[in-house]
């Protein structure tokens, strides 16, 4: 299969599509965390409550789906499918793990996932591009409201949704968005950045969430608290500071072209010779250079390189989808040496569409 087929089939909506301020908000996601009443929380309860309360779920979700959703059991799943549906954002690590009895029901365009038995009974999870808060909300509002019609969720007057752990309890909802942040990172203001944006509520991670790098300049920024506000409320001030970090990095951006831009230009430009011509290629080099290159797009440095390409090469250049494609499992050399191969030809691809359609246009 070519590199090109392969990618038209592997990515998702958010990774080929825009949304609102996307040259530097690369998607937006909304979680609900969810119980049922009647049974104990997944890390407590037995193997025949788990396949119960996935029989409610799915019935429910499935017998009435408007999406054409579908649905995978971990158990089922050989590790390298899991370890791509983590590196594609539409489960966590934690349900990949398939002594978890857990399972995902995924929209047929991927925007929508809900994970059964995972820390909790039910996680919905919906992914926009860009910055969308609202309308990731409002559909994992309406999936919400699908399943509350047919399933007893656990909710208290006074605390609002249980969950399994304390610090989900309440609206049961994290929102966040996934930010790149380059000359944030470059002028090291993000390292003063972050502890300002936890005293206001909100925690900053890596890409893939609690315990993760923020590999390629990619951070996470979500809600901390989900008791004593409304999700409108949680919404607006997650908006209101991804707001202010997008206007401090279009700032940096601007005093790093207007204060040093042939050292930048230099920076990018390698950056994208590597992508183009290495032949071994680690990750987290990988990372890096595709942020640069996103960057150099982002000002105008760099030109004939669609962003979308970076996206896919974003979620390509990870170990479970080099290893999904080469249909076999690598050692890490191997995954260097193929991810390096495959940067290549998917922007020699890149670059020979651009010199066609040029031609065409002369």
């Amino acid at each position: 299969m070519s590199i090109e087929r392969f990618m038209q089939q592997s990515v998702t909506g958010w990774m080929t599509t825009h949304g609102e301020h996307s040259d530097i908000v690369l998607s937006t996601r909304i979680r609900l965390a969810r119980n049922l009443t009647g049974y104990r929380f997944p890390i407590a309860f037995s193997e025949e409550a788990a396949m119960q309360v996935d029989k409610e779920i799915s019935a429910a979700l499935l017998d009435s789906s408007q999406k054409g959703y579908t649905y995978m059991k971990m158990a089922d799943l050989p590790a390298m499918e899991r370890q791509v549906l983590v590196e594609k954002h539409l489960i966590s690590p934690q349900l990949a793990n398939p002594e978890r009895n857990g399972a995902v029901i995924l929209s047929e365009d991927e925007t929508v996932s809900v994970m059964v038995n995972e820390e909790d009974h039910i996680r919905i999870q919906c992914i926009y591009p860009g910055l969308q808060l609202e309308a990731a909300y409002e559909q994992a509002d309406q999936v919400d409201d699908q399943l509350e019609k047919v399933l007893p969720y656990a909710f208290d007057e006074e605390f609002g949704y249980l969950t399994s752990c304390p610090s989900n309890t309440g609206t049961g909802m994290r929102a966040s968005v996934m930010m790149h942040l380059p000359a944030l990172t470059i002028t090291k203001q993000i390292d003063r950045i972050i502890p300002s944006i936890a005293r206001l509520g909100m925690v900053v991670r890596g890409s893939y969430g609690e315990g993760s790098e923020a590999l390629g300049n990619i951070y996470q920024v979500s809600n901390q608290t989900t008791l004593g506000k409304t999700e409108q409320e949680i919404i607006t001030d997650l908006g209101n500071i991804t707001d202010r970090l997008i206007a401090h990095e279009r700032k940096s951006r601007e005093l790093l072209l207007s204060k040093s831009r042939i050292a930048l230009e230099n920076r990018l430009y390698r950056s994208l010779g590597t992508l183009l011509y290495a032949r071994l290629l680690p990750s987290g080099e990988a990372a890096r250079c595709l942020s640069d290159v996103r960057l150099g797009i982002d000002l105008g440095i760099i030109e004939d390189v669609d962003m979308s390409i970076l996206n896919e090469l974003m979620i390509f250049m990870q170990p479970g989808f080099l290893q999904q494609y080469a249909g076999t499992d690598l050692s890490e050399e191997e995954r260097d040496i193929l991810r390096a191969q495959l940067f290549r030809e998917r922007l020699d691809v890149q670059n020979a569409k651009a010199s066609s359609e040029g031609n065409a246009d002369s």
